[in-house]
């Protein structure tokens, strides 16, 4: 089984920018601990991070027959992009949203994910562990819900 997890602006930065909602952990903490959840799941895993909508919408084009499920972080993009939405509607691989902070506990423009709408789940606000709880979903909805459809 291959994931790919898909991280978006800014969190190449964690660990420098607002300590107090992201925490201290680095991008390179975060990949080294989804690695490490993957491997426990026996997923492999390839990592992509953008600052940029486009690429996001590339890549997610591109896992289209690579891949057998998305865990994708879009983090300011989830308010904003139906392009994003839209890719991942388009390639229909099971997806999960992930996002290290509670986002309904922040602005409330931050309250609505266009990406959301085509996840399967969404897990916020447990920090890197949301990347775990996802990689173990998405292996359980692949081996139980979507194989059945």
């Amino acid at each position: 089984m291959k994931f790919l997890i898909i991280n978006g602006p800014n969190i190449n930065m964690r660990g420098k920018c607002e300590p107090d909602i992201y925490g201290a952990k680095t991008y390179e903490d975060l990949v080294d601990f989804v690695k490490e959840a993957c491997e426990n799941e026996q997923v492999e895993a390839e990592f992509f991070q953008s600052n940029h909508e486009g690429a996001i919408v590339d890549r997610i084009q591109e896992a289209y027959g690579v891949f057998d499920g998305i865990v994708i972080n879009p983090a300011a993009y989830t308010h904003t992009s139906i392009a994003i939405l839209d890719a991942l509607k388009a390639v229909a691989l099971p997806a999960v949203e992930v996002h290290i902070s509670n986002v309904k506990d922040r602005e409330d423009f931050r309250r609505v994910s266009y990406a959301g709408m085509a996840c399967v789940k969404t897990f916020m606000g447990l920090g890197f562990e949301g990347y775990a709880e996802a990689v173990r979903y998405l292996k359980w909805y692949i081996n139980n819900v979507s194989s059945t459809h």
